[in-house]
């Protein structure tokens, strides 16, 4: 299984991949949003944690070409540092696994992801 991490926050995305290097996941990582839509292409992981905000290709956006374009399920987590109520019911609305807002704990994040796998939800 793989994991793709696209955070345009470089020192978050650091700590990300350190985090998720120590799971089982082969992870992936992409500073902007279009660098992540080719990764995905490219890898067709099996998760993605996406912020909504980031340059050249939005979140949302991301999550759109992901839920049009996959032959399997991805299981998406948004990460984000907006706390809007319509925001948060979009990206749900778009397919999204999971919503966790910034600040957060890289445990809880491992959780989650732990939760998505062992659920299979």
């Amino acid at each position: 299984m793989s994991i793709l991490i696209a955070e345009d926050n470089p020192l978050i995305l650091k700590s990300l991949a350190h985090t998720f290097s120590q799971t089982s996941l082969d992870v992936h990582c992409a500073i902007d949003g279009l660098q992540a839509k080719e990764i995905y292409d490219k890898v067709k992981p099996s998760f993605v944690i996406s912020d909504i905000m980031m340059p050249f290709l939005t979140g949302l956006e991301l999550i759109e070409h992901i839920r049009e374009s996959e032959l399997q399920y991805t299981k998406i987590i948004v990460l984000s540092s907006m706390k809007m109520e319509d925001t948060i019911s979009h990206a749900f609305d778009m397919g999204v696994d999971d919503f966790v807002t910034k600040p957060f704990a890289s445990s809880e994040l491992i959780a989650r992801v732990k939760r998505l796998i062992k659920y299979n939800i």
